[in-house]
């Protein structure tokens, strides 16, 4: 193996500048809980918000749909500049996002169904406690998927 002709199996590392929070705080994990942290507040806000303004007439599912809608383009963007710091095939980039972003969303719909409409539970406790299941399960698809970089060429 040489530096020029990596093995498929091997780790490359993107020689790229770290984001802003990741040359702070030299740990990606840190990073990304930080701003994971932010953007899961953020979205949680949406989705109470919601929730209070047309939950009674609408119902959860609406709540959930609108305050996802609200967050995900800030969700991008804070994971781009700040913790992951890829230049480049932005549409591509969120594309990849909003299919981890849909994955963890159809999830939510499913456990907040059963959680309010089979188990009884509130919507708000429920949201929050699902929020954080999920949030840790997206770290992986943003990380290996989302924003993934190599320095080798992939085509364009």
């Amino acid at each position: 193996m040489t530096a020029d002709h990596p093995d498929d199996d091997a780790v490359v590392v993107d020689a790229r500048p770290a984001g802003p929070l990741l040359r702070l705080l030299g740990n990606q994990g840190v990073v990304f809980l930080l701003v994971g942290g932010f953007n899961t507040v953020l979205g949680t806000l949406w989705f109470i918000g919601w929730q209070l303004a047309i939950g009674e007439s609408l119902g959860y599912h609406a709540a959930i749909v609108l305050g996802y809608l609200c967050n995900v383009v800030t969700a991008f963007c804070t994971n781009r500049y700040l913790v992951f710091r890829v230049r480049g095939h932005v549409l591509r980039d969120f594309w990849r996002f909003v299919v981890v972003n849909s994955g963890a969303f159809a999830v939510n719909l499913v456990a907040m169904t059963v959680a309010v409409s089979g188990l009884g539970f509130a919507p708000i406790p429920s949201q929050l406690v699902i929020t954080l299941l999920i949030a840790f399960v997206s770290f992986f698809g943003y990380r290996d998927f989302s924003f993934k970089r190599s320095t080798r060429a992939k085509g364009s």
